[in-house]
Order: structure tokens, then C-alpha cells, then sequence
């Protein structure tokens, strides 16, 4: 259900808040000693802290993109050598298979400012 709210833009609507209560709530419940909820979705970032607010202090959560950014950046530092590779004056293009205008108003929101991507059929 989280992965519709975000998508329909409704992720900090009082909906997000209800599903999100309900499946901590269920989740919790399992069992007692979780201690550490891996968010392996690149939709969820949007609703970590409505997550961090429905589970117990004693809780970590961890988001993927953190992990893949920490592990991306630890690559680097240890191959200095890949930088020589690397253009410092590219530039940005986004692509989607799907609608870019629906594909633009999503990315715009992870991305901080406005996206124009274009639309390739495969």
C-alpha cells in the first residue's frame, strides 16, 4: 500500500499515517526483538519519518539509498583511480519508458527541482 500512496502523491496525507501505523503496528507485533527495519525501496524515503514516528525509540531504520550511497562512496575512495574517468562538466538527462510528464513529477520530488525527462519506447 505505501508504494500507491507515493505514488498518487499522497504520502503525507492522513491516509499515509493510517497505513503506516496499522503496518508497523502489525509488523511489531510479530515479534519483540526486532530491533532494525530495513526499507529496501526507493519509495520509501518519502515516508521515513511518519516510519520513525510509528515504532519505538529502541527501533533503527535503514534506508537503502543511504547504503547504496555509503557503499558507492567507500568504492571511490578506495579506487582514486576511477576519477581520471570521469567527466567533471557532464551534463544530466532523464529517461522513462513510461509517461515523462507522470515520470517528472516524481523524480522532481527525490530530486529537490524540476525534472524534464524524455520518453523512450523500447
Amino acid at each position: 500500500m505505501w508504494v500507491p500512496l507515493v505514488e498518487n502523491n499522497e504520502y503525507n496525507s492522513p491516509g499515509a499515517d493510517y497505513f503506516i501505523q496499522k503496518n508497523m503496528g502489525e509488523l511489531l507485533h510479530q515479534s519483540g526483538q526486532i530491533d532494525i527495519i530495513l526499507l529496501a525501496c526507493t519509495h520509501y524515503p518519502l515516508l521515513i519519518e511518519k516510519i520513525k514516528r510509528s515504532v519505538p525509540g529502541h527501533v533503527t531504520i535503514l534506508s537503502q539509498g543511504e547504503i547504496v550511497a555509503n557503499s558507492l562512496k567507500d568504492y571511490l575512495d578506495r579506487h582514486p583511480e576511477i576519477e581520471a574517468n570521469c567527466s567533471k562538466n557532464g551534463q544530466m538527462a532523464f529517461f522513462t519508458t513510461d509517461s515523462a510528464e507522470d515520470f517528472d513529477s516524481h523524480a522532481a520530488v527525490f530530486y529537490g527541482k524540476p525534472v524534464k525527462s524524455a520518453h523512450l519506447a523500447l
